[in-house]
């Protein structure tokens, strides 16, 4: 091979960012594949480059009869080693046949005096190589793009990219045009209800990269909650600077995302920043994810807190939490009881996931009951709290403290049941009538109140009284404080 077709070679090298000498080692193996399928060749042999001339020299190698024997020995070894440990990957057998001329022993550890070299280059071989050269570059120029193009999209997993719909026939298989490789978009990966029209724009996550023959295969998804992540942090500055956290973020695509947000600079409101004026920040989030809603929650790292947060847009009257269970009740009103359940559970399934609690959601009515059921269930349950045991007439449970080493307050009538209790009657049947009897004209007495700013509420069942009976618990979320874009 003439010097300008080695210079051309390192050319091509620079050009194509491949490692130096890489083409010229890969011409030499290539060389040495081509001799060996000549009439006569020498059973070991290698191929070196002339520096001075530019031309590839063949040389045969001849060792002495046991160190050759030693060396095929383990060449044999290690061929079979390779070969079960390929069938121990796959699970399949393989029924390869390993013979000597297959074999390729390394005489490198062989002293060079034991050694006998002898140039057999044959006289065509000028030729030889020349049509070698041309194959055997655009082969590992071919692998080289290949391994360059993995090594970069390896790195970038998790990462969201812009491409363009190249193939959208087949829902099964979108193809994306990513710029430098084709990425696929699965079915398993698009949202429900999206439309991916040929020629249009969309952001995509990469999940996953595979090296294949054909060259890298990216796989992209649609569903992955980073999306979510990605573009508030292009369309909010106080997240990309860092100022804003995003710390959890609960997905069920294209229906309804919960995010938490939490910030790290006094004066700067988390939800604000992230709605944006007049909601055009999470507008334009909204629009990429073609109308998905998204609720905006601030983090708090009291549970309680935090739990009632979640639910919203309902309000929330009270939460009761267990740390070891990681279990939450929500109290909730009447009216508000669909809306935190959401459809079909699905706002109760997004605020359990974001929060990492168990949530049960139960209504004022049904939670009093259940109280007042454990109350008086004859299993000698323990109080749920420290309120008076009595049942009103409304089915809901007494709101005053109960009296310190009973079960009742300090109204007349409910001493009454305290003492009918300790004689051993049966009280629960007669609670509501007694409470109709006396509630009207007793509940004002010396009771002890719940408090609500030092005053006591003039009526039972108004509800700024049970308000105030939830103040010491989480307070509900309140419309105004969460962002939720249509």
């Amino acid at each position: 091979m003439s010097r300008e077709i080695l210079e051309a070679v390192r050319q091509i090298e620079r050009e194509k960012g491949i490692e130096d000498e890489t083409l010229v080692r890969a011409l030499e193996d290539a060389l040495l594949a081509a001799y060996k399928k000549t009439p006569g060749a020498s059973r070991h042999a290698t191929v070196e480059l002339d520096q001075g001339s530019g031309d590839f020299r063949v040389w045969s190698i001849e060792l002495p009869s046991d160190i050759e024997e030693r060396l095929l020995e383990e060449a044999r070894e290690r061929a079979i080693s390779e070969l079960e440990a390929a069938e121990e990957e796959s699970g399949e057998r393989s029924h390869t046949l390993v013979t000597d001329e297959d074999l390729n022993i390394d005489w490198s550890g062989v002293p060079e005096e034991q050694v006998k070299r002898a140039d057999v280059t044959p006289e065509n071989f000028g030729r030889i190589a020349a049509q070698t050269a041309k194959q055997v570059i655009l082969q590992r120029i071919r692998e080289a793009e290949r391994e360059m193009m993995y090594d970069e999209y390896v790195d970038r997993v998790t990462e969201v990219v812009t491409g363009i719909v190249q193939q959208a026939g087949d829902r099964n298989n979108v193809l994306v045009d990513l710029g430098k490789v084709e990425a696929l978009l699965p079915r398993s990966e698009q949202v429900d209800g999206e439309r991916y029209e040929q020629g249009s724009r969309i952001k995509a996550v990469i999940t996953e990269v595979r090296s294949g023959t054909k060259g890298p295969q990216v796989i992209l998804s649609r569903r992955d909650p980073e999306l979510i992540k990605t573009l508030f942090e292009l369309e909010v500055p106080e997240i990309a600077d860092g100022l804003v956290e995003i710390r959890g973020v609960a997905r069920e695509p294209g229906y309804r995302s919960k995010i938490a947000v939490e910030s790290h600079v006094q004066g700067v409101d988390p939800v604000g920043a992230c709605v944006g004026p007049r909601g055009s920040r999470v507008r334009m989030v909204v629009s990429e994810l073609r109308g998905e809603k998204i609720d905006i929650i601030p983090w708090n790292p009291e549970p309680a807190r935090f739990v009632a947060k979640a639910l919203s847009p309902a309000r929330v009257r009270e939460v009761l939490v267990d740390d070891e269970t990681k279990e939450a009740t929500v109290v909730v009103p009447d009216d508000q009881l669909s809306l935190a359940i959401g459809k079909e559970g699905l706002n109760a399934r997004l605020a359990a996931r974001l929060t990492g609690w168990k949530i049960d959601i139960q209504s004022e009515t049904e939670f009093a009951r259940t109280e007042a059921d454990a109350a008086f269930g004859g299993v000698g349950a323990e109080e749920f709290s420290g309120r008076c045991a009595a049942l009103l007439s409304t089915g809901k449970r007494c709101p005053n403290t109960a009296l310190p080493g009973s079960k009742y307050c300090g109204i007349p009538a409910h001493r009454e049941l305290a003492e009918r209790e300790a004689a051993g009657e049966d009280v629960s049947a007669q609670t509501v009538q007694a409470i109709q009897e006396t509630e009207e004209d007793d509940l004002p007495g010396e009771a002890s109140q719940p408090e609500t700013n030092g005053t006591p509420e003039p009526q039972l069942e108004s509800e700024p009284q049970l308000e105030s009976e939830a103040e010491p618990q989480p307070a509900g979320s309140e419309e105004g404080e969460t962002g939720a874009a249509a």
